[in-house]
């Protein structure tokens, strides 16, 4: 539940200075929230209450909120109000063999996972290619919603050969990581390639992360190889576009990134 801060105003507004009004205000709204006073989902006060407040102007505030809102530190949501946006986790997920559970619970978070599906099923063509197996062979699949710090972060699918998904089959993978339970059978990725991909919700996504039908989300592709060069798990993961920044690590060392241009 969001609560509606009231931002003081001992701090004023110093119209003779250099710095701009606008910037001025913006600068007062970012302290509050470094220093603790206001946190990820609180309500700022309208355009009106702040014009009031400071003796500016509309064009003034909505200067101001307009470069938080670009900056990614508040969230405008048309007719409710301005709110403190809510951290994105930034991911390394495209250029590390890492996965989602590593990658938060390294900064303190928690992964918890609704598993939607858990079970053996036969490879079709597009599995089979990827995972380099004959078609109809027996793979299993690991559908799950994921939470990071109890919000909905992310819908995969994992498909792994039967010689290393068996392994996982009978294991509580809500709370576990995919990666950790494979490595405790001697099975770690080496290499592998992945691929990023901005999409739009469907309907039944949307519903599961929580957002609106139509919103972005960045797809991710990926197969893994183990030591040996093999296949041992590929995946397609949908996160919410609102909750995610994926970064990319880059030197001048002569590594090859690929551009894909879809039509």
């Amino acid at each position: 539940m969001t609560t509606e801060f009231a931002l003081p105003t001992d701090a004023g507004i110093d119209r003779y200075s250099a710095v701009p009004m606008y910037d001025q205000l913006r600068q007062l709204i970012l302290n509050l929230i470094e220093d603790g006073s206001l946190d990820p989902g609180d309500s700022l006060p309208g355009e009106h209450r702040l014009c009031e407040l400071y003796g500016i102007s509309r064009t003034v505030v909505r200067q101001a909120l307009a470069q938080l809102q670009v900056e990614g530190v508040v969230e405008r949501v048309k007719g409710k109000g301005t709110f403190v946006a809510r951290p994105k986790v930034a991911e390394s997920l495209v250029h590390t063999l890492s996965g989602l559970y590593d990658e938060v619970t390294s900064r303190g978070g928690h992964v918890h996972s609704d598993i939607l599906r858990h079970e053996r099923e036969s490879a079709d063509d597009e599995v089979a290619r990827v995972l380099e197996i004959p078609a109809g062979s027996p793979v299993v699949v690991l559908e799950r919603l994921r939470w990071v710090d109890g919000e909905p972060w992310s819908l995969t699918t994992t498909w792994m050969p039967d010689a290393a998904g068996t392994h996982t089959l009978g294991v509580d993978m809500s709370e576990n990581s995919l990666y950790g339970v494979l490595a405790d059978f001697g099975i770690a990725a080496t290499s592998g390639v992945r691929s990023a991909e901005a999409v739009i919700a469907s309907p039944e996504q949307a519903q599961l992360l929580q957002i609106a039908s139509g919103s972005a989300l960045m797809m991710l592709r990926s197969v893994s190889r183990d030591a040996k060069g093999a296949p041992m798990e590929h995946f397609v993961a949908y996160h919410r576009g609102d909750r995610s920044r994926f970064e990319f690590r880059l030197q001048n060392d002569g590594s090859s990134v690929s551009l894909s241009v879809v039509d």
